[in-house]
């Protein structure tokens, strides 16, 4: 496919409400015959060995990548592709006239997604954008690309043709050129803020953006169920090394929660991770000499200390290009973080990887944490956690979130 095949696509594409209806239904039989291939014992045990030799996670996480996606594939098994297309229809404001709104596609669109989750995001994504009549080129980070490029190939085999997909194997910066040159219509992007902004000037604004950033996470007045958030916390922070966009970069804890002693049942938490496991592991975007280079700017602030961590992970052959680190968490008292602009840009710098900033407050300083979380740019939510309304509404009514929110009980999570 050349570098001019995206404007050359008719704009209905491979079908849309009234064109190639019968499609509809073969995705949909492709997705059932899929998620029974995925269903196999020996199939699913395939890719979540794959992407455990691709990405440090542990096997349970892996493994849970083809499990998500066989049931996200059962959910648009058989009609349910056709019924995602559903119309609209609005009565005329005349006799004989009726409105009628059909979800058409945009023709030949591009899917970039990152390393973390190799299988589920892309395939996720992709197959969303294959449904509505698209033809997606797809490019997932070179480095875990083959997981893609096996799940295409199993599809091919339950009845995809292989002319609805293109998968493309190449750097960022050629597919920038790829999609910029052929004029994609739309762009599907999860990765960096950075990567994001790019794109949107580059393809004029023809992007759909789940992008990174700075989470935080608000532990209120009450504390409650501390051992289940402690493991809540680590799992948010360390899990996969860090290296997903919700990961918590800053806890901010009530002094209550300080006094039963939270950093150190955090510290415990946190030693129980092993390279061995990889529940701990390699940093794919961040070398260990950039690490340690941003602890020590967090420790040379007035007032830090070293909560946890901090050292390079020893015993191990991981090239020095990524990053070996412990789960590290540096203290920040509020009014350093709040004192200086270089205190707030150091203490809020997104950190692809195991380490967290943690501060607290004390009773009657919840403006300071509301001042806090409102200055962080991209206003992203790792949780609220308390059980006092009033103290819920107080948090949630004045401060500006951004991305996917949802109460489970007393926790708020993205």
């Amino acid at each position: 496919r050349d570098l001019h095949s995206f404007p050359t696509r008719r704009s209905s594409d491979l079908h849309n409400p009234i064109k190639n209806v019968g499609r509809y239904l073969m995705l949909g039989e492709v997705m059932v015959k899929g998620a029974h291939e995925l269903g196999k014992p020996e199939v699913a045990e395939f890719f979540a060995h794959l992407i455990h030799r691709l990405v440090p996670k542990s096997k349970a996480q892996c493994a849970g990548e083809p499990a998500v996606t066989r049931k996200w594939m059962e959910n648009y098994g058989s009609d349910q592709v056709r019924y995602l297309a559903t119309s609209t229809g609005v009565p005329g404001d005349y006799p004989g006239q009726t409105s009628v709104g059909m979800r058409m596609p945009y023709g030949g669109v591009s899917v970039i997604t990152p390393f973390n989750f190799p299988l589920e995001i892309c395939a996720l994504q992709t197959c969303s954008a294959l449904f509505m009549g698209n033809r997606p080129t797809v490019h997932v980070d070179r480095r875990v690309a083959i997981v893609m490029e096996q799940f295409l190939r199993m599809l091919h085999h339950v009845g995809l043709p292989a002319e609805d997909i293109d998968y493309i194997y190449c750097d960022g910066p050629v597919m920038n050129k790829l999609m910029v040159d052929g004029h994609s219509r739309m762009c599907l992007f999860t990765g960096s803020q950075a990567v994001a902004e790019k794109l949107t000037a580059d393809l004029r604004g023809r992007v759909k953006l789940e992008d990174a950033g700075f989470d935080w996470k608000i532990l209120g007045p009450d504390p409650s169920e501390v051992e289940y958030v402690v493991w809540q916390a680590d799992q948010d922070a360390y899990a996969a090394s860090g290296q997903k966009c919700s990961a918590q970069s800053m806890l901010i804890a009530h002094e209550s929660w300080m006094q039963l002693g939270l950093v150190e049942k955090l510290a415990a938490q946190a030693a129980k991770r092993s390279l061995s496991a990889l529940t701990i592991g390699p940093v794919l975007t961040w070398s260990t000499e950039r690490i340690l280079a941003h602890i020590e700017r967090c420790m040379a602030l007035p007032g830090a200390t070293l909560a946890f961590g901090g050292k390079p992970l020893e015993g191990h052959s991981i090239p020095a290009c990524y990053g070996a680190v412990e789960p590290t968490a540096v203290y920040l008292p509020i009014d350093t973080i709040l004192g200086s602009e270089e205190a707030f840009e150091a203490a809020t710098t997104e950190l692809f990887g195991p380490f967290q900033v943690i501060t607290s407050y004390k009773e009657g300083e919840l403006p300071k944490v509301l001042e806090l979380v409102n200055r962080v740019q991209n206003h992203l939510t790792a949780g609220v956690v308390s059980n006092d309304q009033h103290f819920l509404n107080e948090v949630l009514g004045n401060t500006i979130r951004a991305g996917r929110n949802a109460i489970v009980g007393a926790m708020i999570e993205r």
